[in-house]
């Protein structure tokens, strides 16, 4: 999946149009010098070019003397704390010599990165000068990327990109996001919707019966991400972390409930008659009965069920908080969320073309979506309760199921029951056992705590942003924290958390520091305390792709 998406961006960024905004070498002209006692900097950029004053970080081989040789004062421009104009940093060679010493070679790095108030934002630069005391100097004047991580590389993407390509791009995005766990849970809300239309239809589904309603849900599940991203990326209002409190996942655990029970043959749930009777005179066609019900419950699973931080919608959500771009960061959101909905239109047309007539089999599938709808309920009360609690819950969902199957069906359903009472053990076993910290982590809560435990460190520090609500999280601690690989490698790190479940003043102020629209996301920086910004995780990575990227 990594290649694929390396490729897409390849394709997006080769056919560039960016004939309105300045090359990085027009934008930025910096020259490092030598004079006879110190090291210049020259920066001089273009009148439409500003640079971020806490991207701008001096180097005296690998120790950062940002605060000795640089203290021009900066502006505000659009909330931002910035530096237009040119000017020059003076790095004294006595400060050089007390650094690493008189008889050594030296290397002077100065890293920066600036946008365009056009719109664009660059990405991260530097330039470097080499040097020794008694002998000879050699420069190295010509700017050259920084290595970024995936969420900036997709930020620039939309920078840079023509806006037919990028959008091609970002649907490609979103089918590589299907194949991920965001989108599972919602194929059996989907089906068990279309279950009950068909039950409402005698039975009766046609292919493009079951392609309609699961494009309406997938449509109303891409305005929601739309809407979300854009807030999140304008106003840093992350609409799925608010979502995530105990009050709202408990009635949409209770809604799950409530459809089993329905799938069970109990009552028949639907929207109010007085409601669907307005819809069906608005549209004038009395086949979109129960349409609103399904576009309001493809809304709320994107909001609810799914909370899915990838690059690809942190990097739009980026380039939105950047540029106030809403409409083609919306876009692209939009076009992503269609990719990540395009199994969903299978699911839909397929199982309204193979869909079991009516009858004894189509009782029996309605009973075992109803079962999926409580696995559904759990599933969300996961966020909220320990993990013993919800072994114990799976547990006797299983050995529920199995007594029903032991007392109503064939043979084929008497082996299914057995299966389920071993299941039943396995998750009653489960929840004996506490679950196990691979890797321990200190918490802290605010920015100065943070910079505080970094400083007072002797190792290099990884700070995992992490909720209880977020399933990708417990996929990191359970399955990538558990290698003993990765183990041996955070091993060397003093390992920190921030836990954003409330969502916290303190919690958005740490997020915007570090451009994190929602957890997971790790962020490294080595001994010395420099941010490694080339490092940083966004999303679920397997043990693999962790490793990749931590070690290259």
């Amino acid at each position: 999946m990594k290649y694929i998406l390396v490729l897409l961006l390849l394709l997006s960024s080769t056919f560039a149009n960016d004939n309105d905004f300045l090359p990085p070498s027009e934008a930025f002209k910096v020259n490092l010098y030598e004079k006879k006692d110190s090291i210049n900097i020259n920066i001089d950029i273009d009148d439409t070019i500003y640079l971020y004053h806490d991207k701008i970080k001096v180097y005296i081989d690998k120790k950062k003397v940002t605060k000795e040789v640089f203290d021009r004062k900066p502006v505000e421009y659009h909330e931002f704390i910035v530096h237009f104009g040119d000017f020059e940093i003076e790095v004294p060679k006595e400060l050089i010599k007390k650094t690493i010493g008189e008889n050594s070679e030296y290397t002077i790095k100065v890293k920066y990165q600036g946008c365009s108030k056009k719109g664009l934002c660059y990405a991260p630069m530097k330039n470097t000068y080499t040097g020794s005391f008694g002998g000879t100097s050699s420069k190295a004047d010509v700017a050259v990327e920084e290595e970024v991580d995936e969420t900036t590389t997709i930020a620039n993407v939309l920078t840079n990109g023509n806006i037919f390509l990028i959008l091609i791009t970002f649907f490609g995005f979103g089918l590589l996001l299907s194949l991920t766990p965001c989108i599972f849970p919602m194929i059996p809300i989907l089906s068990s919707i279309i279950v009950q239309h068909t039950n409402k239809n005698d039975g009766k589904m046609s292919a493009s019966q079951g392609f309609m309603l699961s494009l309406v849900y997938v449509l109303a599940m891409s305005v929601a991400y739309t809407i979300a991203g854009i807030l999140a990326g304008l106003f840093g209002a992350n609409i799925q972390a608010m979502l995530q409190n105990p009050y709202v996942l408990v009635t949409f655990a209770g809604v799950f409930v409530a459809l089993a029970f329905s799938l069970f043959g109990y009552y028949s749930l639907e929207l109010p008659q007085s409601f669907t009777n307005k819809v069906n005179k608005f549209t004038g066609d009395n086949d979109n009965h129960g349409m609103a019900g399904v576009a309001l419950m493809g809304f709320l699973s994107a909001l609810i069920v799914g909370p899915c931080v990838a690059p690809p919608l942190a990097g739009a959500l980026v380039y939105i908080g950047q540029t106030g771009d809403a409409v083609l960061g919306g876009l692209a959101l939009f076009v992503m969320s269609l990719g990540l909905g395009a199994p969903l239109l299978l699911v839909g047309a397929g199982a309204g073309k193979y869909m079991p007539k009516p009858g004894g089999w189509m009782e029996t599938v309605s009973k075992v979506f109803g079962v999926i709808m409580i696995a559904l309920a759990i599933y969300m009360l996961d966020r909220l309760l320990d993990q013993w609690i919800i072994w114990v819950l799976y547990a006797l969902l299983s050995l529920g199921s199995a007594v029903y199957l032991l007392k109503n069906s064939n043979t084929f359903g008497k082996i299914v029951a057995v299966v389920l009472i071993v299941l039943a053990g396995y998750f009653a076993y489960l929840s004996t056992n506490t679950v196990k910290e691979y890797v321990h982590f200190e918490y802290v809560k605010t920015s100065a705590e943070l910079d505080s435990a970094i400083k007072n460190s002797s190792k290099p520090v990884m700070l995992d942003f992490w909720a209880s609500w977020c399933v990708s999280c417990k996929e990191l601690e359970h399955i990538t924290y558990a290698d003993p690989r990765v183990q041996e490698f955070l091993a060397g790190y003093t390992l920190l958390k921030v836990d954003v479940t409330e969502n916290t003043d303190a919690d958005k102020a740490l997020m915007k520091r570090f451009n994190v629209f929602g957890p997971p996301a790790l962020i490294f920086w080595d001994k010395d305390g420099k941010e490694e910004e080339s490092k940083k995780i966004v999303g679920y990575k397997n043990p693999k792709d962790f490793l990749d990227i931590v070690t290259k």
